[in-house]
């Protein structure tokens, strides 16, 4: 009984196939479906936050760190709705002329601006982020990691050495050769 059924369905199939037109040639391929727009391929730990190692200011913002998650918070993100607050790969930027407040971890500013992924690449030696915020418009960030200097760094639990350089494009305007530095966090 399965053999004629399975027999009957390629049957069907190859029927259906026969009636469909040809394609004139030199038509256009029709493109494979897209793969998930975001992705995380890492083999090693690269997260942390990435902050830059100079200041770097867009209007009244000063960029303050990416954020990258450990591997289960991206698994995690996977299901997260679209109220949420945190992501596994999210930028900061502060309002410079935001008053200071105290924190747990000392003095920041009262006024920041978390940007969260619509588009991320995350791998071994790449951090790609695509987000859009009220404050800066479409943010941007596209990053090489040096696994070398980020594996010193690692070791040091936070050496001041840079271990990204990337281009972060947010509220019109465009930083290239930002050089990021590497802290655990708390």
């Amino acid at each position: 009984m399965r053999i004629r059924t399975l027999a009957a369905v390629f049957a069907v199939l190859a029927v259906t196939a026969c009636d469909r037109p040809a394609e004139p040639a030199g038509a256009p391929a029709v493109p494979a479906p897209a793969a998930s727009a975001s992705s995380y391929a890492v083999t090693s730990d690269v997260s942390g936050y990435y902050m830059p190692a100079s200041e770097v200011r867009i209007g009244k913002w000063a960029f303050d760190h990416i954020f990258v998650g450990q591997a289960f918070e991206f698994e995690a993100w996977k299901g997260a709705d679209s109220g949420t607050t945190f992501a596994p790969v999210m930028l900061q930027f502060n309002d410079a002329t935001s008053p200071m407040v105290e924190t747990e971890l000392g003095e920041a500013r009262s006024v920041t601006a978390r940007v969260l992924p619509t588009r991320y690449a995350v791998s071994d030696d790449r951090i790609e982020f695509e987000g859009t915020s009220t404050e800066l418009g479409p943010v941007r960030f596209e990053g090489r990691i040096n696994q070398g200097a980020l594996a010193t760094s690692r070791r040091n639990l936070g050496d001041e050495g840079v271990v990204v350089t990337g281009t972060l494009t947010a509220g019109g305007q465009t930083v290239r050769d930002l050089r990021l530095r590497w802290w655990m966090g708390d």
